[in-house]
């Protein structure tokens, strides 16, 4: 058993706030960065942000800067995106994926090894 499970996706209107959570088991994010993306429909996936296994490194695009925060717990080996201000545009499915550079290269620059199934995002009035 080793996977990593995205939860929180919804149905939210614009303006509106939504927490994803990415968990895995079978093994530990300790030693691992954690990056999320997002794909949207008829669109190429894009990287939302990294958090390294130390929290020194967050990196996030310029779409989600300022309105997208991610954290992470070790003890619950757990990762949450909390989003806020949502607009139409978020609308996506959201995919977590441990990073074996630990963010080091950044979103862009990752080594990822391991993807969760996606939860879906809709934002919508």
């Amino acid at each position: 058993q080793v996977q990593l499970v995205e939860s929180g996706g919804a149905l939210v209107q614009p303006g509106g706030s939504l927490s994803l959570s990415c968990v895995a088991s079978g093994f530990t994010l300790d030693w691992l960065g954690l990056a999320w993306f997002r794909q949207a429909p008829g669109k190429e996936r894009e990287g939302i942000s990294c958090i390294s296994s130390d929290y020194r490194i967050l990196d996030y695009a310029d779409s989600v800067k300022g309105r997208f925060t991610v954290s992470r717990d070790n003890g619950k080996n757990t990762v949450t995106l909390q989003m806020n201000s949502l607009k139409p545009e978020d609308t996506a499915i959201y995919y977590c994926a441990t990073d074996l550079n630990d963010c080091d290269l950044g979103i862009h620059g990752g080594n990822y090894d391991m993807w969760g199934q996606g939860t879906q995002v809709t934002v919508s009035s």
